[in-house]
């Protein structure tokens, strides 16, 4: 197994509760479709219409995920007027996809 190139920090310590909630976050991501959404959100807060647009999704689809995304705090809602805007939740969420996009783009050695 190759070592790693920098060395990082151990983890915190994880109780049960928070182990099944970052389990929880792992698995909403592990859908392509609710992937594709919470990385649409990284540029800047999007309207449910305009991810459905992007993605070609159904605008009762994205919003489905939306409340599965919202429930697991990997994004939220921000009210403009009538509209709903989405963004990432937080920079932390915004930093591990972030990551791992450049991972799986990094070329194998």
């Amino acid at each position: 197994m190759p070592t790693p190139k920098t060395a990082k920090p151990a983890p915190l310590p994880l109780d049960d509760d928070k182990t099944v909630e970052l389990a929880d976050m792992f698995k909403m991501l592990g859908d392509p479709s609710r992937l594709r959404i919470v990385t649409a959100t990284l540029a800047g807060p999007r309207a449910v219409g305009e991810i459905a647009a992007t993605l070609g999704l159904s605008v009762s689809l994205v919003s489905h995920h939306l409340r599965l995304l919202r429930a697991t705090r990997l994004v939220s809602p921000e009210r403009r007027g009538k509209q709903v805007f989405y963004r990432v939740h937080d920079a932390h969420v915004a930093r591990v996809i972030a990551d791992m996009i450049a991972h799986v783009n990094e070329d194998a050695e």
